[in-house]
Formats: structure tokens, sequence, C-alpha cells
């Protein structure tokens, strides 16, 4: 009878893809999805234009066009920052779940919202800072400097930063800068009215300025973490098995945390702090890849991309023509998704 059940449990995962196929499925879907959506969040707006129209204008661009120039001087802009900044969240949502083997962490977790929220808040209240393009540095600044105070913290007195001292270290930082940042907000109103406009995470309005910005650092983000591959699947096993097989484990834990301040702080500085893309993207990746790092990394990088402009386009189309701000559609339907995901229970163990 063992026999027989041993030899049909083999005969099921003989039959299961094997985790590279499942990859390439997950990847060739996201990046249909992606492509799907980008033309659709083309034509959308204000103004309806037809896909053809969107095709003429990326490949034969007439500038006395009316249609062409909302195509390719507002629209376009708005689904490139959609891709770099889906990317950048996914990405890092991948890497925090891996480095504190938490299923549930994500740029709050870190203090990187909480942290950015506060450099940009101080600078509208207190330097006149009003623009995108200039408070975009001090919600950098803030992310980067919240995440290496959770890390610090997470690791005092010399202990080792485990996954639940970071999780703790990063929840209770992020509970100290809200409260700053909505005392600061209660008592000076201007600020409270230019600050709601990035809080809702909004991808309208950032130009290839915005963008040029924060591309350099998600780049440097990405290479990053190509580089920690090794050292991140060994940190999985464990750290006891990750320090027997060579790895140092502080070293792999403060690179990885780099990493993901210059994915998500950039991201958040450059739409606002938007939710449940880090989580659903890696979630998602994670239950077809495996945590192999070498197949979880490309697929939550781009199931990213693709679900943060899929929420853009949706969230323009069901209000149309207004449009639902990006921060908010991207719960909405974020939000949903991950739920039917966990009630399936097919998220994949850290």
């Amino acid at each position: 009878m063992t026999l027989t059940v041993r030899a049909e449990s083999g005969a099921a995962r003989e039959r299961r893809p094997a985790p590279v196929r499942r990859t390439a499925a997950l990847i060739a879907v996201a990046g249909i999805a992606l492509a799907v959506s980008a033309v659709l969040g083309l034509g959308l707006g204000s103004n309806r234009i037809d896909p053809a129209t969107v095709v003429a204008a990326l490949t034969a661009y007439d500038p006395s066009d009316d249609a062409h120039l909302v195509v390719v001087q507002s629209r376009l802009p708005r689904v490139v920052l959609g891709i770099i900044v889906g990317a950048a969240l996914g990405l890092a949502g991948a890497l925090m779940q891996s480095v504190t083997r938490n299923p549930l962490a994500d740029p709050g977790i870190l203090g990187v919202n909480a942290g950015a929220s506060l450099l940009v808040t101080i600078a509208i209240a207190y330097l006149g800072v009003t623009g995108i393009g200039g408070y975009i540095w001090f919600a950098f600044l803030g992310a980067a400097a919240a995440a290496v105070v959770v890390y610090l913290l997470g690791s005092a007195r010399r202990s080792a930063a485990t996954p639940v001292r970071i999780a703790l270290a990063g929840t209770a930082v992020s509970i100290v800068l809200g409260a700053v940042t909505q005392m600061i907000l209660i008592s000076n109103e201007t600020s409270f009215n230019t600050y709601r406009y990035w809080v809702v995470g909004s991808l309208q309005g950032r130009g290839a300025e915005v963008i040029l910005t924060v591309l350099p650092f998600i780049a440097v983000g990405i290479l990053a973490a190509l580089v920690l591959i090794g050292p991140l699947n060994a940190i999985s096993l464990g750290d006891e098995t990750a320090a027997a097989l060579g790895t140092r484990v502080a070293a792999g834990r403060a690179g990885t945390a780099l990493a993901v301040v210059l994915l998500a702080g950039s991201a958040t500085a450059a739409a606002g702090p938007i939710g449940f893309i880090s989580l659903g993207a890696a979630h998602i990746s994670r239950h077809f890849t495996g945590n192999e790092h070498r197949r979880l990394i490309p697929a939550a990088t781009l199931v990213g991309a693709a679900l943060l402009v899929a929420a853009d386009t949706a969230g323009r189309a069901i209000v149309a023509p207004s449009e639902l701000q990006t921060g908010i559609a991207a719960a909405l339907f974020g939000g949903p998704l991950f739920i039917a995901l966990v009630r399936s229970r097919r998220v994949a163990s850290l």
C-alpha cells in the first residue's frame, strides 16, 4: 500500500509542470498583460483615442496631430513611469520577503513609506517645496534614512538582524514617523492640501524629468538584486544553513536592504505610496517560481510592472472620462486579488 501511495505521489510530481516551465508561462502571461494594458492605457483619458491612432502615434509620430501629441507627450510618460515604478515595487517586495522571511513584508514593514512621507511633509511645510521634481529627493532620502534606522534597530546590541526583529523595528519606526507626519499636517492646513495629492499615489503629471531622476537608482537596485541571487538563495534556507554554506548572512541582508531602499524608495518618491503591488507581485511570482531567486527576481519585476499598469488603466476605464488615482486603483483591485490568492491556499512558503 505504501509503495502504491509513493508511486502515485511520484507520478503526480512528474505530471506537475516544472518550475522553469511555470516561470516561463508566468512571464509570457505577464508580458502579454503588460503590453495590452499599456496600449489601452495610451488610449484612455478625458479624450479616448482608438488603438489604431495610438499605434500610429508611436510608429509615425506627427506633431501637428493633436491625438499624437496627447499620446506621446502626456500618456506615454505615464505608462513608462508605471512600468518602471511597478517593476521596482514588485522586485522590492520579493527582496523584502526573502531577506525578512516574512510573507507580509512590503515597503511599509521597513519604514520606506513612513520615512518618505515624513520628509515630504517637512519639505512642504517648512521649506516651501511644492512640485514633484522638488520633493522627490526628500522622499527618497526619507525612505533611505528610515530603512537604515530600521536595520540598525533590528541589529542593535550586536544581535543578528533576525526577521522578527526587523519586522518589529520597522513597525515601531513606521508608527512613530506616521505620528510625527500627522502632527505636522494637522498644524499646517496648506501642507495638508499639498501633501494629500502625493500620498494617494499617482502616475498622473509625472513627466520625463521624474523618470530620468529615479531611473538610475532603480537600475542600480536591479543590478544589486542580481548580484545578491546567491546569498538570497542561501538565506532562504535559514541563517545557520546559509552560514554553513559560507554565506555572509549579515552582509547579504545589508546589501539586500540597500537594494530595497533604492527600488522602493525611488518608486515611492516618484509616484507616492502605492500598496499591494509589492505584496501581490511577490506572492504571485513565488507561487510559480518557488524560492529560487534566479527565477523569482525577473518574474516579480515583470509581474509588478504588469499589475501597476493594469491597475492604472482599469482605474481610468471604470470612471472615464474622469480617473481613479493609481494608488486607490491598486488597492481596490489588488486587495481582492490578494485575498483570493490567500484563500486559495496557494501562497508559497518562505
